[in-house]
């Protein structure tokens, strides 16, 4: 993996029609469900990205047959269950793939251990191992629950299950362990988050059940359920789709479509944000893939306006408050961002990381325990910082974006791990006017 400068410099307008990666929640799902089925599934429109390879390779690993056949075109021959791997499994920087194969793996009697990158090592598993212990699953890993672990699963029983806070990574490993649980298993949400597990399980020919009621959502998996192989069209990846969305905004003249971007509700927060900002930002061709709504949306340079952004969208939005963070820089007034203190718990502290970034690029910023502040002047920022990621990709990218609008240059480091999630994203933004390029 490269570790070359990026630096984004200022210039022409962004303009033309798009297509991001596809989006890699659905990408992480349809690989793991694919190899948990009986039969064949096909995959249209995969992020290949590192993350989902780690996964693919993962599920390989865990018997299944893994191929590419094309350009996003992929095939999983899955034989209704995982056994022993012969190798440890390593999910590189994937903390989504890690819990949820982690999930997968526990309903059969095998033991497995999973490693990752220096980044994933350092995040928490304890969320997803309380659950699963629960169940039945034994493990032995570092301190805090932390990687390298070794998992010993099968013979789990039944378990209904408060989440102790929003997460859709913690609800899919409960319902992927409870495919194969004495009894099944019932996640209730106080906060309900992200839905794509519960549509992919259906999709595979799964019931699952969902109520809202008093105490929250209960999302109820029953007992005794085999998913047979399928066709899965993977949608454009809105976490994706926000650095162009955002990149359109703050750069003077621009206007950008972005074609087919997943718009399932509980992965919208950011474009509501943006909206609220006085963002141009209007969705065409609404349409339907994969179990999932999806459109066009088409972009426009806005005067943007600070606004509170309510803490209970977070979970519709975690990942995108980074670029966010620059949309905030370019409006006028101030940006409140709080009830985000997971994001210190990502592949870096994204709060602590932006704050000095943007800090470093002339924008004043106030950092709190469970929230940051961006203050803006409704002028481009300065820019000129030479930003430390510290191997994240979304700081990295958020702060390319800023690049293209201050009004100095500004430059990463490790840009390689851009690759996790969005390998196409340098030349994808040179191809709408953008000037990244190394040094």
């Amino acid at each position: 993996m490269t570790t070359a400068v990026l630096s984004a410099r200022p210039g022409a307008a962004l303009r033309g029609r798009i297509r991001v990666p596809g989006d890699k929640s659905i990408s992480h799902r349809a690989l793991i469900l694919g190899a948990l089925a009986t039969g064949r599934t096909t995959v249209s429109g995969l992020l290949e990205g590192e993350d989902i390879l780690a996964t693919g390779r993962a599920m390989q690993a865990f018997g299944a047959t893994v191929g590419r056949t094309g350009e996003g075109e992929w095939t999983i021959e899955g034989h209704g269950g995982f056994s022993t791997p012969a190798q440890v499994i390593d999910c590189g920087n994937a903390g989504t793939g890690v819990r949820l194969i982690m999930g997968a793996a526990a309903g059969f009697p095998i033991t497995a251990t999973f490693t990752g990158d220096a980044s994933l090592q350092k995040r928490p598993m304890g969320r997803v191992l309380e659950p699963l212990s629960e169940m039945g699953v034994r493990y032995e890993a570092r301190d805090g629950g932390r990687l390298p672990l070794t998992l010993h699963g099968g013979a789990l029983k039944g378990l209904t299950y408060v989440l102790p806070m929003a997460s859709a990574q913690v609800k899919s490993a409960v319902l992927l362990a409870g495919l194969n649980a004495e009894g099944g298993v019932t996640v209730i949400e106080p906060e309900a988050t992200r839905d794509h597990t519960e549509r992919m399980l259906r999709a595979f020919g799964a019931e699952v059940i969902v109520a809202d009621r008093e105490d929250g959502r209960h999302v109820r998996l029953p007992a005794g359920q085999a998913l047979t192989g399928t066709h899965v069209e993977v949608p454009g990846d809105p976490s994706s789709a926000a650095f162009p969305i955002v990149a359109g905004l703050i750069t003077p003249g621009s206007e950008i479509t972005i074609e087919g971007v997943m718009l399932n509700s509980s992965r919208t927060g950011l474009f509501e944000t943006l909206i609220e900002m006085g963002g141009d930002l209007t969705i065409t061709n609404q349409r339907e893939a994969g179990g999932e709504e999806v459109g066009d949306i088409v972009v426009r340079h806005s005067a943007l306006t600070g606004v509170v952004v309510p803490p209970e969208r977070a979970p519709s939005m975690i990942d995108e408050y980074p670029i966010l963070a620059v949309a905030a820089a370019f409006a006028t007034g101030e940006t409140v961002m709080r009830g985000v203190g997971e994001m210190r718990v990502k592949e870096s502290d994204r709060i602590a990381l932006m704050a000095a970034g943007l800090q470093a690029c002339g924008v004043e910023v106030v950092e709190e325990p469970e929230g940051f502040m961006v203050r803006g002047t409704g002028a481009a920022p300065r820019g000129g910082g030479m930003i430390t990621t510290h191997g994240d990709h979304r700081i990295a990218m958020s702060h390319l974006i800023l690049g293209l609008a201050a009004r100095e240059p500004v430059r990463v480091d490790e840009p390689g791990m851009i690759a996790t999630s969005f390998p196409t994203f340098a030349s994808l933004m040179r191809g709408l006017g953008g000037d990244i390029a190394e040094g």
